[in-house]
């Protein structure tokens, strides 16, 4: 068997069409959504996904406010910008850019959002809202792997998923959407016992633990749905001294020979982050103003 591959790619380029519609449709009504970003230092790899999401925020007719700030910056001058956009009607996303500097706390910055504004769904009222299957802002990352297991199978009803990870960003709130379409869950970690076991009896793998090419192909059931959320860099002597190359969770060669059907990395879920993000800034816009939802957009 050979894995049909998830083209994350051309799946966002249509998120991306969807969004722009939806965009044309609430301008036609007289409302813009507004995405603001907020960049604390100069971390270059945090410089270029905040460039890539402004471009393509502006690339589906939105207004795209970035906020670029020393990596010194008080604490409080940070809460009191973000308490300035919450307050801006033009503003229907906001997100600070991750990580920030060490003298400014992570949790302060994430509840300071307003949670109807948390376009990156990690604000505490929306991790809760979203945990007992209520209306929330989803994480970008796992509101990616569902749109795309959604359109892969139709209905997830009744089948069994496994999510290797348990952070806050992917693997809590991707076991919750998948519990919410009706999935037998299992999150497995470090201290589970038996963990190829327990993948191998998954008719969804989700990998989101952040160790290089971990799960292979042994450890996956014939035919099986295998999402790849890890990003990692491991030397490639191949390419020459001191070059590196991308790969996920997944050993995706052995693996592909076993699933049904599998992300690639890179091109899998990485583009579906921005995109997800698009998607949420509209559905937040429509939200606050009483509009409808974007249709296939939203859990």
């Amino acid at each position: 068997m050979t894995a049909d591959i998830i083209d994350g790619k051309a799946f966002a380029a249509t998120v991306r069409e969807k969004v722009a519609a939806h965009v044309a449709r609430l301008k036609d009504a007289g409302v813009t959504p507004g995405l603001a970003v907020i960049l604390v230092g100069e971390d270059p790899a945090s410089e270029v996904y905040v460039r890539n999401k402004g471009k393509q925020t502006l690339e589906v007719g939105m207004n795209s406010f970035e906020h670029k700030l020393p990596v010194d910056t008080p604490e409080a001058e940070v809460l009191a910008l973000i308490d300035k956009l919450n307050n801006d009607p033009a503003v229907h996303g906001i997100l600070c850019q991750l990580p920030v500097p060490d003298h400014i706390n992570d949790d302060k910055v994430i509840n300071a959002i307003s949670p109807e504004k948390d376009v990156d769904g990690f604000h505490i009222s929306n991790v809760g809202l979203l945990a007992t299957g209520q209306k929330s802002m989803v994480p970008c990352t796992p509101l990616g792997c569902l749109m795309m297991l959604r359109e892969r199978h139709g209905s997830l009803s009744g089948m069994n998923a496994v999510v290797v990870g348990r952070s806050n960003i992917v693997g809590k709130p991707m076991a919750a959407l998948l519990l919410k379409d009706s999935c037998t869950v299992t999150i497995a970690h470090s201290r589970t016992k038996d963990i190829e076991a327990l993948c191998r009896g998954a008719d969804i793998l989700v990998a989101a633990v952040g160790r290089p090419q971990m799960i292979t192909g042994d450890w996956v059931k014939p035919g099986a749905t295998v999402i790849d959320v890890g990003i990692n860099r491991i030397a490639a002597p191949e390419r020459g001294e001191g070059k590196m190359r991308l790969v996920g969770d997944v050993e995706f060669a052995s693996a592909a020979e076993v699933a049904g059907a599998i992300t690639p990395v890179p091109g899998g879920v990485g583009p579906m982050t921005i995109a997800c993000l698009l998607a949420n800034t509209v559905t937040a816009c429509c939200r606050a103003n009483g509009l409808e939802e974007p249709e296939g957009l939203t859990a």
